[in-house]
């Protein structure tokens, strides 16, 4: 989660994301406890383990999420450290347990808090179309990159999988194009058997 350095509240609009966000948690939290109960319960170490093994995972994405909220405050933050966070929730929870790797490769780079988190849901999404379409199954690599270019910020996520040349432009896709615009950025992608690309340049 961005954490605010200084408490500059942010306009009412945020107010029912923020309620939906509060909502998704307390989900989360209640799904955890009635699967530890019953694991509790149970006498098989079989049905332990398996259960285990599930509560493992719904933490690792509500770890996500927790990230992924958005900023309560306006702020500056360092946009390095966010993804580092971010990223590294992402490979526990939906690429360690398919064998995908991620490579972060960023420069220390303080963005407002709400450019940010915008940031933080494109790579997000970006990751998650990599880690479902270019490997079905096999092991592989995801790339994070984030530089400053001049007045701009450079942010690539590639991979070394096998997409097809063509991209039928899904609900995900259209998402990130939507928050690019929202940064006044564009979004430059290319896919091929030896990978994709997508270069996200926005205004810093």
């Amino acid at each position: 989660m961005l954490e605010p350095t200084n408490q500059t509240t942010c306009p009412d609009g945020a107010l029912l994301m923020r309620e939906l966000s509060h909502r998704i948690n307390n989900e989360f939290t209640s799904a955890i406890s009635v699967i530890s109960l019953t694991a509790a319960r149970s006498g098989s170490s079989e049905v332990k383990a398996a259960l285990s093994y599930v509560s493992d995972r719904l933490h690792r994405y509500a770890d996500v999420h927790r990230t992924l909220q958005m900023p309560e405050y306006h702020t500056c933050v360092n946009a390095a450290l966010y993804l580092q966070q971010l990223c590294l929730s992402i490979s526990r929870s939906r690429l360690e347990p398919n064998n995908i790797e991620l490579i972060l490769a960023v420069s220390p780079l303080s963005i407002p808090s709400n450019r940010c988190w915008r940031l933080g849901m494109i790579v997000y999404e970006l990751i998650t179309n990599s880690a479902r379409h270019a490997f079905q199954g096999s092991e592989g690599k995801i790339s994070v990159e984030l530089h400053s270019a001049g007045n701009f910020v450079e942010c690539r996520v590639s991979d070394n999988g096998r997409s097809p040349p063509q991209i039928q432009r899904g609900r995900g896709l259209a998402i990130i194009h939507e928050l690019a615009e929202h940064l006044d950025g564009r979004l430059e992608q290319s896919f091929g058997i030896e990978g994709s690309s997508s270069l996200l340049i926005f205004p810093s």
